[in-house]
């Protein structure tokens, strides 16, 4: 499986209370959370986020508090995929958990600009900058990662079964 799209780039220990302020989190609806998506840090993201698009990001992306209110606003934006350097081991999990499919790559990260176009090949872990034409190699999918991010997440998944 492969996407592609425009990078929205962040530095380092990007939160989940600025990914999704703690004053959104009167609702689990999707919609309505990605429309507050890093409005923080980004308050016209909401405006330049197409679906497909991908986030590009430093160390330790995603710590903080353990809701899944985060990755379900990133996905809910259009988001495709996060790259970062490194991810906070809970936000990892919750992104698996609701089909956010994430990849760790330095080197990627460090490359690639913002408002480049990336595309991703889940199969093989292959970021390449299509702007720069630099490639670089993430930490591929097991099959079984797979599945659960094609079918949406852990609970469609299950629901597959």
């Amino acid at each position: 499986m492969n996407v592609s799209g425009k990078v929205h780039k962040y530095g380092n220990d990007v939160d989940t209370d600025v990914i999704i302020p703690a004053r959104y989190l009167n609702t689990s609806d999707p919609a309505e959370l990605a429309a507050k998506c890093l409005i923080d840090l980004d308050p016209e993201f909401v405006n330049k986020v197409h679906e497909g698009d991908i986030i590009v990001a430093g160390d330790n992306f995603g710590c903080g508090s353990s809701r899944e209110h985060a990755p379900i606003a990133i996905k809910a934006s259009g988001i495709s995929c996060v790259v970062a350097k490194t991810f906070a081991r809970i936000f990892y999990r919750n992104s698996i958990n609701i089909g956010l499919p994430i990849i760790e790559c330095p080197e990627a990260c460090d490359a690639i600009e913002n408002g480049d176009e990336v595309e991703i090949d889940f199969d093989s872990g292959m970021i390449t900058d299509k702007t720069s034409g630099k490639t670089f190699k993430g930490q591929a999918f097991p099959p079984f990662i797979q599945n659960i991010i094609k079918d949406g997440g852990l609970i469609g998944y299950i629901n597959a079964k």
